[in-house]
């Protein structure tokens, strides 16, 4: 049998729109009748969804498979790093957590890893018209050529044909892709089947001449120049870089939300939601600066070193900020590792996320909490005994959390209670991830009158962006790049 058309989107950098582009064009496909599925070989991120297979990936990976209308799988992110440090994260492979690794110790590792990314890539192969494929980081990293699985090193070994995505927007394009042919190996340039140009802003005529210099320079053929969508601001952004493009706040909703930005902030999905409501202005509080005092609740977001965060939330002072939020009578929220903080301690006697050891918490909830080794991957529902609102999320923690406030939980799941809050009821918490993606409970839970409709704002987006992807690139001309792996 022929092999399953595929295509590759690499990028000259990080934060190029790879993922989006992938998703727009998961859903483009798929809305031509194509069974579309979306991969990345690896990717980095302490943003992760659960998948129907008990695994975790990459948020993104799970947004193009909605994009795609198919249930994520762990196939579609084989290899996902969860920067624990600046120089070490916890290693996930096909949904399962091996054990965690420095940098160092990492670049030994890839290349055992190869198999297993090639074995996913067949999987969903299989079951596919058409694999799009999503590059990490740039496609010009020659220092890490020699163990690649995320680039070149696997559209080689898969025989995948690769288009290259650059980023108008930060400035230096041509010199992106320019410089990205000049230094990549001759074997890899082949591979490149052509280039498109993302986020322009402008008359498209002023840039005719850069498209044709690209092209005499590299001798790739220009697939496309794609302007700024601005409606991405309603699609999850994979990783912090798109908490950072928010420049620190979501003004305008009568109720305020403040979040501390903690260095390891993790599942900030779930947030999305929160964003989108124009009821609700949420504050993203950057180091050095105070928790805002006119904030009417305080939300402690996940994260992937809770007692590291924890550190780093006391010598910010935050502490002394969320007690005098809490004296005004205003409450606040943890969710999952912002659970965890709230409670008397934190213990990880195996070292789990970090040195072995224990933290205390900020003493909020009568609870304490110790990291174990085995890990909690699961899709669930349930209702919120605080209001009888039906929930629907994800669990992604290790450790367990248990004390007299879990007498009062937040959430009813079907495996038990969840969660914990405090007998004056103004702190509480719990481990679902996406509780606020529940309209029903974010607009009774937060006393909001707007009717959102999150979920379907996100699909609709999608279909946004697949028309306005269609409108600047040929969808045709690409789908025949994608079965030049059949030659």
């Amino acid at each position: 049998m022929s092999p399953t058309p595929a295509l590759m989107i690499q990028g000259t950098g990080s934060d190029t729109g790879k993922s989006l582009l992938v998703a727009g064009l998961c859903r483009a496909f798929a809305n031509l009748g194509l069974r579309v599925r979306p991969m990345k070989p690896q990717n980095m991120s302490n943003n992760a969804a659960v998948t129907q297979d008990g695994g975790e990936i990459g948020r993104a990976q799970a947004l193009q498979s909605m994009a795609a209308r198919v249930p994520a799988s762990k196939h579609m992110n084989p290899v996902l790093l969860k920067p624990q440090t600046d120089v070490g994260a916890q290693v996930v492979v096909q949904g399962a957590v091996i054990g965690n690794a420095t940098a160092v110790d990492y670049q030994r590792l890839k290349p055992t890893l190869l198999p297993k990314v090639m074995e996913s890539f067949a999987i969903l192969s299989a079951d596919a018209d058409l694999v799009l494929v999503e590059g990490a980081g740039s496609a010009a990293e020659i220092n890490l050529r020699a163990s690649d699985i995320a680039n070149m090193g696997f559209a080689l070994a898969a025989h995948v044909p690769v288009v290259l995505a650059g980023d108008i927007d930060r400035g230096g394009v041509i010199a992106q892709i320019v410089g990205t042919h000049a230094v990549i190996g001759e074997a890899e340039r082949r591979q490149i089947k052509g280039f498109l140009v993302n986020k322009f802003r402008g008359d498209s005529k002023l840039f005719e001449s850069g498209i044709a210099e690209i092209e005499t320079r590299t001798g790739w053929p220009a697939l496309g120049l794609i302007p700024w969508f601005p409606e991405a601001k309603l699609l999850p952004a994979e990783d912090a870089m798109g908490l950072d493009r928010l420049g620190g706040a979501k003004e305008g909703g009568r109720l305020v939300i403040a979040v501390p930005k903690l260095p390891r902030l993790s599942n900030f999905d779930d947030f999305d939601p929160l964003l989108a409501e124009p009821d609700v202005s949420l504050i993203f509080v950057e180091p050095g600066q105070p928790l805002p005092t006119h904030a009417d609740w305080i939300l402690l977001g996940g994260s992937k070193a809770t007692r590291a965060d924890l550190d780093f939330l006391f010598t910010q002072g935050w502490d002394i900020d969320i007690k005098a939020h809490l004296r005004q009578g205003k409450p606040v929220l943890g969710l999952c590792g912002g659970y965890q903080m709230l409670g008397q301690v934190v213990r990880d006697p195996l070292g789990l996320e970090g040195e072995p050891g224990e933290t205390p918490g900020l003493g909020l909830l009568d609870i304490e909490t110790e990291m174990t080794g085995d890990k909690i991957t699961r899709e669930v529902g349930g209702t919120a005994r605080i209001n009888g609102q039906t929930v629907t999320g994800y669990e992604i923690h290790m450790g367990r959390s248990q004390g007299p406030d879990c007498a009062r939980p937040l959430l009813d799941l079907p495996h038990g209670p969840d969660g914990a809050i405090s007998k004056n009821g103004l702190v509480m918490g719990c481990y679902l991830h996406g509780l606020f993606g529940a309209d029903g409970f974010r607009q009774a839970f937060l006393k909001l009158s707007s009717r959102l409709n999150h979920g379907q704002t996100v699909d609709e987006t999608l279909d946004k962006l697949a028309a306005h992807l269609a409108a600047h690139l040929d969808l045709e001309r690409l789908l025949r790049i994608a079965k030049e792996r059949q030659n």
